[in-house]
C-alpha cells in the first residue's frame, strides 16, 4: 500500500507544473487579451490537429491536461483535441523500450498514432465546423465558476484552479491504482482475446482508464505477447491519461463529455479492427 501511494504521489508530483502551466495559459488569455483577440486565436487554429497530433506523442500525458483545458475554454477546436488524446503517448514509450522491445517497432506504434491523430482531427473539424460558431454559449469561464477573483493574480488563482484540480486527480488515481494492484492485471489479461476481433474493443475500453498507468497494462501485455499490436494500437490510441478526469470535472455539460468519450472510443476500436483485419504485425 505504501508503494501505491508513493507511485499516486509521484504521478501527481510530475503533473503538477502542467496544470499549472495550463490554468496560467487560459487566465492570461481569460484577462489579458480582448474578446477580439480571443476569437482570433480560437479561428486560427485550422492547423491545429497536426500541431496537436505531433506535440501529443511527447511521452507525457500533461499535455492532454492542458489540451483539454485549452478546450474547455474554445480556446482549441473539437478536432485538435482529439487529435491529441489519440497520439498521446504516456508511459508507453519507455515501458516498451524497457521490455527490449526495438524501438523501430516503438517508432512505428508512434507514427501511427500521430497519423490518426492528424486525420480523424482534421477530419472532425471540417465535420462540425458549422456546429463549432453555434455553441459559443458553452464557453466556460474558469475563474467566473470558482469565484477565485483572478483579476488581483492570475499566478494566485492558477495556483488555486491547480490544486483543486490536482486534489481530484489524486483520489481517483489512488482508487484506480489500488483497483489495478490488487486484481486488476490480471483480470485484464484474462478478458484479452489475442488476434481476435474483440481484442480491439477491450483494449480500446482499458485505453480509457483515466490513468496513466492503463498505457503501462497495455505495453506490458503486449511485450509479454498477452495482446496483438493492433489490441495494442486501438488501446493506446483510447489513452489520454488522465486528461478525461479533467475534462469531466471541469466542463460541465455531460452530453459533450461523453460525446467525446464515445468519439475517442469509436477511433480507437475502429483503428484496431482494420489493423487485425489487414493482419497488421510489427
Amino acid at each position: 500500500m505504501n508503494t501505491i501511494l508513493l507511485e499516486t504521489f509521484m504521478d501527481a508530483v510530475k503533473l503538477l507544473p502542467f496544470l499549472f502551466l495550463a490554468f496560467l495559459i487560459i487566465e492570461f488569455i481569460e484577462h489579458k487579451l480582448s474578446t477580439k483577440r480571443k476569437t482570433a486565436i480560437s479561428k486560427a487554429g485550422k492547423l491545429g490537429p497536426l500541431f496537436g497530433s505531433l506535440l501529443g506523442a511527447i511521452p507525457q500525458c500533461g499535455f492532454s491536461v492542458i489540451a483539454t483545458n485549452l478546450y474547455i475554454t474554445r480556446i482549441l477546436s473539437l478536432g485538435s483535441l482529439i487529435a491529441i488524446y489519440l497520439s498521446t503517448s504516456d508511459e508507453m514509450i519507455p515501458v516498451l523500450l524497457s521490455n527490449k522491445v526495438s524501438f523501430s517497432i516503438v517508432l512505428i506504434i508512434i507514427l501511427i498514432k500521430i497519423f490518426v491523430g492528424i486525420l480523424f482531427g482534421f477530419f472532425i473539424d471540417l465535420l462540425l465546423r458549422k456546429k463549432a460558431t453555434k455553441k459559443e454559449h458553452l464557453h466556460y469561464d474558469v475563474c467566473e465558476h470558482d469565484h477565485c477573483h483572478c483579476e488581483k493574480s492570475i499566478i494566485k488563482s492558477s495556483l488555486i484552479h491547480t490544486f483543486k484540480t490536482l486534489l481530484f486527480i489524486v483520489i481517483i488515481s489512488l482508487i484506480l491504482n489500488v483497483l489495478l494492484k490488487y486484481g486488476g492485471n490480471a483480470l485484464i489479461e484474462n478478458i484479452f482475446f489475442k488476434n481476435s476481433i474483440f481484442g480491439p474493443f477491450i483494449a480500446s475500453l482499458v485505453g480509457l482508464i483515466p490513468n496513466c498507468g492503463a498505457s503501462v497494462v497495455l505495453s506490458e501485455l503486449y511485450a509479454s505477447g498477452a495482446i496483438s499490436v493492433a489490441s495494442l494500437i486501438a488501446g493506446l490510441l483510447t489513452g489520454s491519461g488522465v486528461a478525461l478526469l479533467v475534462l469531466f470535472k471541469s466542463n460541465h455539460h455531460l452530453k459533450e463529455n461523453l460525446f467525446i468519450l464515445g468519439l475517442v472510443y469509436m477511433i480507437g476500436v475502429l483503428v484496431g479492427l482494420f489493423l487485425e483485419g489487414i493482419h497488421f504485425t510489427l
